[in-house]
């Protein structure tokens, strides 16, 4: 799908968030960017999504650039227009796109099933759990039938039996959807029961340490594996190997 390379980025100030940084990312791959605060996870995501552009290095897509619709981006705050139901915050990037509200209804209610908030498409942010209303941002990251899905620390600020049941939810979405999905966390428990493909990243300048690769079953049971316990550790002395 897209190929990164050798990307570095220097803010103004001169703060240098990347450098040489390198990654392949394939169709239907579950990728996790794991590392410390301020290592240049997000800023590599919003390359990625075209939303900051790189100093030095290059982008290259498979088949050619994105075309709008093609990446749904989900951010740490679930971002919902307040006075919206949850219905037509789904729908807002359909009707950005020009689609007429009877077409997109279909679309719209099919996202929300998928996220488990049938039901709720006439509720407005304000009646909904944190946990809720980042379902909506995903149903609505979602209602344009992505090819690729980033997604950065969204559930970082909710409590854990939530995140746990979120993180859940995300793997059965990802696999009824069959999209790519690059999900950035500071969690080594969240990367290894979410991802296929963990890359570790160092401090900043953050650059691509090291890739470590799960054989796990994405499933809900997954926490009580002896393997995830391994993988856990086996992330762990990686990690703080690449902090040494």
């Amino acid at each position: 799908m897209l190929t990164v390379s050798s990307v570095g980025r220097v803010f103004p100030g001169g703060i240098e968030a990347l450098r040489d940084t390198s990654l392949r990312m394939d169709e239907t791959d579950f990728i996790a960017l794991l590392g410390p605060s301020g290592c240049g996870k997000s800023t590599l995501l919003r390359l990625i999504a075209g939303l900051d552009q790189p100093d030095s290095g290059r982008l290259d897509w498979d088949g050619g650039p994105p075309v709008p619709g093609d990446i749904g981006y989900v951010f740490q705050d679930a971002t919902l227009l307040p006075w919206a139901t949850a219905e037509d915050n789904v729908f807002l990037p359909l009707r950005l796109r020009g689609m007429a509200r009877a077409e997109a209804m279909p679309r719209v209610h099919a996202a929300l099933h998928r996220v488990g908030l049938a039901g709720f498409e006439a509720a407005r942010p304000g009646a909904l759990s944190g946990g809720m209303r980042m379902r909506v941002s995903i149903a609505r990251a979602l209602v344009t039938r992505p090819r690729l899905l980033l997604m950065d620390e969204p559930f970082a600020a909710l409590d854990e039996f939530t995140r746990h049941r979120l993180q859940a939810d995300l793997l059965e979405v990802w696999r009824e959807a069959g999209c790519t999905v690059v999900f950035v966390t500071h969690s080594i428990y969240e990367a290894a029961f979410l991802a296929r493909r963990i890359v570790l990243m160092t401090p900043r300048p953050g650059k691509i340490e090291r890739e470590i690769r799960s054989s796990l079953q994405p499933a809900a049971e997954t926490r009580l594996d002896p393997a995830y316990a391994a993988l856990v550790a086996e992330v762990s002395r990686a990690m703080a190997a690449a902090l040494a």
